[in-house]
């Protein structure tokens, strides 16, 4: 972890530090073909999309996972093989949504120029019933879904891979988990819940602090009373 997951320790760091903002954050433990090693990454949450209903990573039909790649890394992946070396459109420019600007406001970061525009794609973990690869049982197909990860670019909705995501040798076909959830409280649901969620309305919090400040003013000047041990 230390000697060769370069990253680690620094993913580490910025996904505590998101933690206590956001209420749950993820990290991401996969094999990297192209760096030949493990890897583990961290994910806010806004960049992991889970279904309405689900509690938990294990029990979700989808997890997906938005990848913001540029044009010649995903060169580089359908050259290895990884993703389908297939025409794409041209990439999207890069949204400029509300969260991202409220961001570069806090880091104290100013956008100028023109971004360079980046491939996003989905990662989608979900169970499909192929056909040709379907679950057989001692009667023929048994129409069970079998877990596969999927990715997608998002612009052209064109299929880059479709990968089995359970051990070959595994007689279960059980999910292999690439995420995993941390969170700073327990939430009512999948989510968890953060410092912003316990403190409310900020105006409500000003509020409540000014009142505590104006009655240990008060007392500490009344003119009154007396001490006892």
């Amino acid at each position: 972890i230390m000697d060769q997951m370069k990253e680690y320790e620094s993913e580490f760091d910025s996904m505590l530090f998101h933690l206590p903002l956001a209420g749950s954050t993820f990290k991401k433990v996969y094999y990297d073909t192209t760096m030949g090693r493990a890897v583990s990454k961290f994910v806010p949450a806004d960049e992991l999309i889970v279904p309405y209903t689900a509690t938990s990573l294990d029990d979700a039909e989808a997890v997906i996972h938005t990848i913001k790649i540029s044009e010649n890394e995903l060169r580089k992946q359908q050259v290895s093989g990884f993703y389908s070396d297939i025409e794409l459109g041209p990439p999207g420019a890069n949204v400029n949504d509300e969260l991202k600007k409220k961001e570069r406001e806090l880091e104290g970061t100013k956008k100028s120029g023109k971004n360079e525009p980046v491939y996003t794609l989905l990662e989608c973990h979900v169970n499909l019933d192929l056909e040709g690869f379907e679950d057989q049982g001692t009667d023929g197909p048994t129409g069970i879904k079998l877990p596969y990860i999927v990715t997608v670019e998002e612009g052209s909705r064109k299929v880059l891979s479709i990968r089995r995501n359970y051990a070959p040798d595994d007689l279960k076909k059980t999910k292999i988990q690439y995420f995993v959830h941390f969170k700073f409280l327990p939430g009512l649901g999948f989510y968890g819940f953060g410092l912003i969620h316990m403190i409310g309305g900020l105006s409500r919090t000003a509020t409540s602090a000014l009142r505590q400040l104006l009655d240990a003013g008060t007392l500490s000047n009344l003119p009154a009373g007396f001490k006892q041990r």
